[in-house]
């Protein structure tokens, strides 16, 4: 596949080899404006928003996924498959599952458990486990650390259903130690391994399925200060 795809309008060599991916299009904009310098727009299909700047002065592209697996692993495969992308940062809300994650607390993602069958499509004879890289999660870690962040490691669940009608599968994957939902890691974690990329994602808690406390989609566009510091220092 050559470019422009006919997801991505970039032509090669517009987007950075480290990419921050939120899903909201509208979120990447928000990171660009308030962020990088000399950010260029290098997609609007779709008003699926991506830009290419400087942060201090180092290149790094920002660009939105939409809300999902199917999405979220088309851009993904085409960024790290046609564009050459290397470093792939999720930047994204979640719901957390233990009733001590308060809003706008920090998680890593270590691993991304799920009820996709996305991981069908490679045709590996098991169950594959969907992690992140290491590198990226052992500096975003200790960031965390040098900067007295508080932050949560753990597996997150990626669901293929937002509404769910069984209100109670979200105690089993707690009971498992599944700290959050969310839905997209898992395609990120095994496009990367695929692709022989970098992946993390880094969540804000947005809301809380065991308290019941959540936040606006306004804040959820604005307010995620901490988890954009994490992941540009890894840049």
């Amino acid at each position: 596949m050559g470019t422009p795809t006919p997801h991505i309008e970039a032509k090669k060599g517009e987007i950075a080899e480290t990419i921050l991916l939120p899903g909201d299009p509208l979120r990447a904009k928000f990171i660009a404006d308030k962020y990088l310098d000399n950010a260029k727009c290098f997609n609007r299909v779709r008003n699926m928003f991506g830009y290419t700047g400087e942060y201090q002065g180092k290149r790094v592209s920002v660009m939105g996924t939409g809300m999902g697996i199917p999405s979220h692993a088309i851009y993904t495969h085409e960024l790290i498959h046609v564009y050459d992308v290397k470093r792939l940062i999720r930047v994204g809300s979640c719901g957390a599952y233990l009733p001590e994650l308060d809003l706008y607390d920090i998680i890593l993602a270590q691993g991304a458990s799920t009820d996709s069958n996305y991981a069908d499509n490679f045709d590996l004879p098991g169950t594959y486990s969907a992690t992140a890289s290491w590198d990226l999660i052992y500096r975003a870690y200790n960031y965390c650390l040098e900067n007295k962040i508080e932050v949560t490691v753990g597996n997150v669940f990626s669901s293929d259903v937002f509404y769910n009608l069984d209100e109670t599968a979200w105690k089993r994957w707690a009971g498992m130690k599944v700290i959050a939902v969310e839905m997209e890691s898992h395609a990120l974690y095994c496009n990367a391994a695929y692709g022989n990329a970098e992946a993390l994602t880094i969540l804000t808690v947005s809301d809380n399925i065991a308290t019941g406390k959540t936040t606006t989609s306004k804040e959820r566009e604005v307010g995620f200060a901490k988890m954009m510091e994490i992941a540009l220092s890894l840049l």
